[in-house]
């Protein structure tokens, strides 16, 4: 929803977005886990069913599922991707993937398919993936993020000064960018 809310206020707006990788539960395996289980006692169908009337405004369809997906190595793929000039289809491809069809984006498999699709080299992309070489680069965001106190996704930090936590309406942002 959050790439929704950027996409609608660039049509008002000169934007420049960078997104910042964010591992918001590292603690679940790379098999994945259940939303079900990290948040015990939550409806799973009712937690979609209100981000779906939300996320109808921006064209965007949750799944629904109640699957929950390690990042890490997304997070390192798309570094990858930004690296390679692709991180916009990278992660448009990613994020359909994991949000609309459900699928889990922890799975290696799956991300040298839609590393494939967007025309980057899948073997070399799996490759960086295991040795490392973006690390450094989550640590940084990791950093950034702590400076940021961002405990959520999504979050927007507007010119290093201003947070919104959360799909707010576009009004909110437009408020703010109007100062």
């Amino acid at each position: 929803m959050g790439k929704g809310i950027v996409d609608e206020l660039k049509k008002e707006y000169e934007i420049e977005d960078e997104w910042i990788p964010f591992e918001l539960h590292p603690e679940v395996s790379i098999e994945g886990g259940k939303v079900s289980e990290l948040f015990p006692g939550t409806s799973v169908e009712g937690m979609f069913n209100n981000i779906n009337k939300m996320a109808n405004k921006y064209g965007v369809k949750f799944s629904g599922t109640d699957l929950i997906s390690n990042t890490h190595s997304a997070l390192i793929a798309t570094e990858y991707a930004k690296e390679k000039g692709k991180f916009h289809e990278f992660h448009n491809n990613l994020f359909y993937s994991y949000f609309s069809e459900g699928k889990n984006i922890g799975d290696i498999e799956l991300l040298k398919s839609i590393a494939e699709n967007v025309g980057l080299n899948k073997d070399e992309m799996q490759e960086k993936i295991k040795d490392g070489s973006y690390e450094g680069n989550l640590s940084q965001a990791k950093n950034y993020a702590i400076q940021h106190e961002v405990r959520s996704t999504p979050t927007f930090i507007i010119n290093d000064k201003h947070t919104i936590v959360g799909a707010q309406s576009v009004e909110s942002f437009k408020k703010l960018l109007n100062k």
